[in-house]
């Protein structure tokens, strides 16, 4: 008899944006005159830079001639783009990266969930709250928490982002030994210090532990001295395994492409205590179960490391940037106190009520979506997210039905 993988029936009845898509889509159907404006999931709006288009084009020509055509392209990234990766992202900034050391995918989100696959089951978790759900929800999965109660899972050191420490956690009193962190954060737009980094860098060679370090967001640092990668801080690449997209720095959600970095100085132990180095276990994986991302895609990414590239991805960052302050400016006027809009396209409001009844009054008053700040975690409740991913046309609209709801 064929039995399912039962771990997948402690997961909570539903993955929050589907949740939050049932509502919005109930609410559409009912009220088909109430355009609604969407500043919940993080999904850009405007165009790719034109240094991409440009690149897709011309690679795609490539394709459709027989002396430049591309089959199979190495599982790893094609040379082109690591390279530009490690020299552009990581050595201009002061940071240790080498080429072989970048894995290129199609998306953050997969390389997040995956990674878990190549650490034993009983591994200890040690995961922000609020929360990326990706992160809890595929440990769930795999076997290494217990059931849900109360908001959590048993088996997990819930490492928690309140008001009072500036939603940035402190290390935790006990040990773990796989640790989540993602700075700016998703979603409260908190950014750490070098010093707050540094802390959780120690931390994890106290314990022989791992950081996961989520940097989707590092493109809208605009803080000097604010860390961009966990490997400007020193003795990190003993520790850490660091995590990249395209998504939100050059609007590649539809085109899919992003990369994670595995040093090779990195390595865990089996239960013998022999060390395994994390980058051959990571390339295994890898190349197994992954063919590459196709070679118009990552000619467009490599064109963000232009100098036209450049410029036009800052602009982008920078538009959205350009909403996310009028956002935060317009929750303050309205008397609630926030987080982030300033280094991160997220604003995490404290609205002092239950998130989903907050969540459901912009609805049905506004017909403006955030996301309720529960569905992220216990230490979300009483806050949503509001996205700067929007035209400014439609966020100025949002703000002013905003106001006029909670008049």
């Amino acid at each position: 008899m064929i039995r399912i993988n039962e771990h997948f029936t402690k997961l909570k009845a539903s993955y929050l944006f589907a949740d939050i898509a049932k509502r919005v889509n109930a609410y559409v159907a009912a009220n088909p005159d109430k355009p609604v404006i969407r500043l919940g999931i993080g999904d850009v709006t405007e165009p790719l830079p034109p240094s991409t288009i440009a690149a897709l084009h011309a690679a795609t020509d490539e394709m459709a001639n027989r002396a430049t055509f591309k089959g199979y392209g190495p599982e790893q990234g094609y040379a082109f783009l690591r390279e530009a990766i490690a020299q552009h992202d990581f050595v201009a900034h002061g940071a240790h990266v080498e080429a072989d050391e970048v894995f290129v995918s199609d998306g953050s989100k997969c390389d997040v969930a995956n990674i878990q696959e190549i650490f034993a089951a009983d591994t200890r978790l040690a995961i922000p709250d609020p929360v990326y759900p990706v992160y809890v929800d595929t440990n769930v999965m795999a076997g290494r928490t217990g059931l849900n109660s109360d908001g959590r899972y048993a088996g997990i050191t819930y490492l928690e982002s309140t008001p009072a420490n500036g939603y940035v956690p402190s290390v935790p009193s006990v040990a773990t030994d796989l640790i989540y962190l993602c700075f700016p954060n998703n979603p409260t737009g908190a950014v750490a210090t070098k010093a707050q980094l540094a802390e959780w860098v120690a931390y994890a060679k106290k314990n022989n532990a791992i950081i996961l370090f989520d940097a989707a967001y590092e493109s809208y640092i605009r803080t000097p001295g604010i860390p961009r990668s966990i490997y400007e801080i020193e003795g990190a690449r003993d520790v850490a395994i660091e995590f990249r997209s395209y998504s939100k720095l050059a609007g590649f959600t539809g085109l899919r492409c992003a990369y994670t970095v595995v040093p090779k100085t990195l390595k865990a132990r089996d239960a013998a205590g022999n060390e395994h180095p994390i980058h051959a276990l990571w390339n295994r994986r890898h190349t197994t179960k992954f063919n590459g991302v196709s070679y118009p895609v990552q000619k467009a990414a490599a064109a963000v490391y232009t100098p036209e590239g450049k410029a036009q991805t800052k602009a982008l960052t920078d538009f959205y940037l350009g909403n996310a302050k009028l956002i935060r400016e317009a929750v303050t006027k309205l008397g609630f106190t926030s987080i982030g809009g300033d280094n991160a396209p997220y604003i995490w409001v404290n609205t002092g009520r239950d998130s989903w009844e907050f969540f459901d009054l912009l609805l049905n008053k506004a017909q403006v979506v955030t996301t309720p700040g529960a569905g992220f975690g216990k230490c979300g409740e009483g806050h949503v997210r509001i996205s700067a991913f929007n035209s400014r046309e439609n966020v100025e609209k949002a703000l002013a039905r905003i106001a006029a709801a909670l008049k």
